[in-house]
């Protein structure tokens, strides 16, 4: 496996805002940014109309039995949420101004149970720090069956507590997001939709610790994490 140096990580993030999505890679040398793998048949959502959010079928069935959410999001300011897992409880808080289609999505699979009892599949520990999660296959290919457009200012950040959507492209957000465990260069093509407090952000940065189970930079985590329920 080839030295991660500081000007190889330096190359990776240039690579990274260059060319902006990329498929996920697996446990590759060089981890890629946190993106679903999706098929290209998927369809594309359709354009979000003023004060409704619009939830398209995507290209493959739900990995669960699960509703579309209402187009119309009841979500408003700062929403208190927690994800309860494997390794402790992490304390959100979920912004429905900026995100209110993420929110109101990320509430109604929460409220439906989808996430309870599913794997972190994903964790990278060089070039980009995340905990990709929300996928009921654990394989990197789940969704929830439809899909729904990216909600971005074009200044987004994604420093270390930050909740964010994994996507396969533009507008191609379902049911995957991750955890930002320490301050990530990422181009601003990902969705933040909220924040874990520093607390939190101590827990996933403990099992990211541990390194993956594979030994290398991206693969699955070597402390398996389940989400057990997301509450709010």
């Amino acid at each position: 496996m080839p030295l991660i140096t500081p000007s190889r990580v330096r190359r990776i993030l240039l690579a990274l805002s260059a060319a902006g999505a990329l498929a996920l890679a697996g446990c590759a040398s060089t981890p890629d940014a946190p993106q679903e793998t999706q098929d290209a048949s998927a369809a594309a959502p359709q354009s979000t109309a003023s004060g409704e959010c619009v939830y398209s079928a995507g290209g493959r069935p739900a990995s669960r039995p699960v509703d579309a959410p209402p187009a119309e999001p009841k979500a408003t300011g700062e929403v208190p949420a927690t994800i309860a897992t494997s390794a402790g409880d992490l304390t959100v808080t979920l912004d429905a101004d900026s995100a209110p289609c993420t929110v109101n999505s990320f509430l109604s699979l929460a409220d439906q149970g989808y996430f309870d009892g599913t794997t972190c599949h994903r964790l990278t520990t060089a070039g980009i720090f995340v905990l990709q999660c929300g996928d009921p296959t654990a394989s990197g290919r789940g969704g929830p069956g439809y899909s729904f457009p990216d909600e971005l200012s074009g200044s987004e950040t994604y420093d270390a507590g930050t909740l964010a959507m994994a996507n396969a492209g533009p507008d191609t957000n379902g049911s995957q997001f991750f955890i930002v465990y320490a301050d990530t260069s990422l181009p601003p093509a990902y969705t933040v939709f909220g924040q874990l407090d520093e607390a939190s952000t101590a827990v996933v940065a403990g099992i990211a610790a541990a390194g993956t189970a594979s030994g290398g930079p991206d693969g699955q985590p070597k402390s398996p994490v389940t989400i057990e329920s997301v509450t709010n």
